[in-house]
């Protein structure tokens, strides 16, 4: 990176490596959390557990600072641990979120008195941009205004609440949401841009955290309209006890509005064909993926080829 003439370098740190001891040689001019939800937790057994990972990466030295998402609780923990720069929507924020607006184009927010707005889509985006503003600030010293022009320009990270887009009368999009915070958050999102019918067709992945299907399902059932649980990367299960621990989910919601279509291709097809001007289909759970690990076998699927295919079926395709 340095020979080729990088200057700053930003890096997400999984849990994982922090166990596992991956940036221990690494110094960080400045630290950032954004939130915790329940996830991994075949890894590491308790979210108490996920925690205490993820609070080491504050031990290590930061030279720069620390930032912390202050609405979030495992932030609030952490603020009273460290000297830390809080972000949040709260008044006892240090750089406060304020006056946000959504639609079908994108995000406005006004964030430590400067005005911003976004092609990304969601309550949760504009979190993510505000502490994204407070890293570079602090790291690198880029100005409001610089960080102004470059939010307009942001386009979202494949799989993550991407739109597909062929001229149908209806919204479509594929995100990688596979707990039940990003899903909650991923369908809140699309609920207030949505003057239809929502829907959402997703799974859950085998050999994992089986905890979190049923709160999926719930979530789910709550928050959409109509509920398709289908198939994810089933690994070593079977895929039809997964999907029956999800629906329990969404049994305790309603009993109604919500069916089981394990064939994941048949499920987005059959979703998309009954979608009407106005609603919003979300594809949850895969993402970027272009791959579905059934057994030992990894089968290739992506959701976004596959969500373009059928609507060139049905007769929508971009000029």
């Amino acid at each position: 990176m340095v020979t080729e003439g990088c200057i700053y370098g930003v890096m997400e740190v999984s849990s994982h490596a922090l166990l596992q001891h991956r940036v221990h040689d690494l110094k960080f001019d400045t630290v950032a959390f954004t939130n915790l939800t329940q996830d991994h937790l075949d890894y590491h057994g308790s979210m108490e557990n996920y925690y205490e990972a993820k609070r080491s990466l504050f031990e290590l030295h930061a030279k720069g600072g620390m930032i912390v998402n202050g609405d979030d609780q495992y932030g609030s923990l952490l603020a009273q641990e460290y000297a830390v720069t809080t972000v949040g929507k709260t008044e006892s924020a240090r750089l406060r979120i304020e006056a946000v607006e959504l639609d079908q184009s994108g995000s406005r927010f006004r964030f430590d008195g400067t005005q911003f707005q976004t092609p990304l889509i969601g309550r949760h985006n504009v979190e993510n941009s505000a502490m994204a503003i407070a890293i570079v600030q602090q790291a690198a010293g880029i100005s409001l205004d610089q960080c102004v022009e470059g939010l307009v320009k942001a386009r979202p990270v494949p799989g993550r609440l991407e739109a597909i887009e062929e001229n149908q009368p209806f919204g479509v999009y594929v995100d990688y949401a596979h707990t039940d915070d990003a899903l909650s958050n991923v369908l809140e999102a699309l609920r207030e841009i949505t003057p239809g019918k929502l829907q959402v067709v997703f799974g859950c992945g085998g050999n994992r955290d089986a905890g979190k299907r049923g709160k999926m399902g719930r979530i789910a059932s709550e928050l959409a309209d109509a509920v398709t649980v289908t198939t994810d990367n089933p690994r070593n299960e079977d895929p039809s006890i997964i999907a029956q621990q999800i629906a329990e989910g969404c049994s305790s919601v309603k009993q109604e509005g919500w069916r089981i279509e394990l064939d994941r291709a048949r499920a987005i097809d059959e979703v998309l064909r009954s979608a009407q001007p106005g609603d919003t289909v979300l594809v949850a759970g895969k993402g970027h993926e272009t791959y579905q690990e059934v057994n030992e076998s990894v089968i290739p699927f992506d959701d976004r080829e596959q969500t373009r295919t059928i609507l060139a079926n049905l007769g929508f395709e971009r000029q």
